[in-house]
């Protein structure tokens, strides 16, 4: 991965702060999906707090994906990192099922609900996400979720950005360095379209057989009801193509009339884009 050096040294000079920083917050309890953010979190709060001040807990439901859970649990055996799961039941959530543009926002209140409970029954004083700088200009309904919920943000009081995580993650020996974002299965479903387990397995399934496949990066299966779209970065264009016998039969195979690989490729938030471009 290629950074530029700058990256490196404000990552580097800001890691005391991001440290003294989850000192002064007591005992923490983090919310931790796996990606980046939260693993390097993860391993920094272990670090400096020590197991008995510090736990990780992932929040485990039909959304979330398994290689992304899989690979949690792998980084905290690796860094002997406190684990708790606790299901989340946000899919019995009439609001959150109906799949607005704020979907995400009753997830994470079900998320933080949860959590804050724990952390009160247990003696926690904080509770954090992996929130970062470059997170507060996107679409994110679920950052007024923890908001409300009081959840701090140490990577983003800090501005950190991604870059910067990516570069600490990888100076501190993070499998997950440069694992491409991985967002809940449900934003992968077009807006309007119920949210239910049915179509959170067959969007993991797609992926997963794409994957299979020798696709790498940034990669997104759409499921717009009857049918899905496939987003790849364009270094992989070619792969897919030459596979994409077995894709669409694969994919087909899961219950969708038919698979469409979109020529624009990869785009963050192509379902919000479309979903604007639909009402003007």
């Amino acid at each position: 991965m290629r950074v530029r050096a700058g990256a490196y040294v404000t990552a580097m000079s800001s890691l005391p702060a991001l440290e003294t920083l989850l000192n002064g917050y007591g005992r923490v309890l983090l919310g931790y999906s796996g990606g980046v953010d939260s693993a390097l979190l993860a391993v920094v709060g272990r670090r400096r707090l020590g197991p008995e001040r510090f736990l990780a807990v992932i929040g485990t439901s039909a959304s979330y994906p398994a290689v992304q859970y899989h690979a949690a649990r792998a980084l905290a055996t690796q860094f002997e990192i406190p684990v708790r799961e606790l299901e989340t039941l946000e899919l019995i959530d009439p609001a959150y099922r109906a799949n607005t543009p704020d979907r995400c926002y009753f997830c994470k209140q079900e998320l933080w609900s949860r959590l804050g409970a724990l952390a009160r029954t247990e003696g926690f004083d904080t509770v954090i996400d992996g929130t970062n700088a470059d997170d507060l200009g996107d679409h994110r309904p679920g950052h007024r979720a923890g908001q409300e919920h009081r959840i701090r943000s140490p990577l983003a009081e800090l501005g950190w950005t991604k870059a910067m995580v990516r570069e600490m993650a990888a100076t501190l020996g993070l499998p997950v360095s440069d694992q491409p974002a991985a967002p809940c299965l449900a934003s992968r479903i077009r807006y309007g379209i119920e949210v239910t387990p049915a179509r959170l397995a067959q969007v993991e399934a797609a992926e997963a057989a794409l994957r299979a496949l020798g696709v790498r990066g940034d990669l997104r299966v759409r499921h717009r009801g009857d049918h899905a779209t496939v987003e790849v970065t364009p270094a992989m264009f070619e792969l897919v193509r030459q596979h994409w016998a077995t894709v669409e039969t694969r994919l087909l195979a899961l219950g969708f009339d038919r698979v469409v690989l979109e020529p624009e490729g990869y785009r963050r938030g192509a379902l919000l884009h479309d979903l604007a471009v639909t009402r003007a």
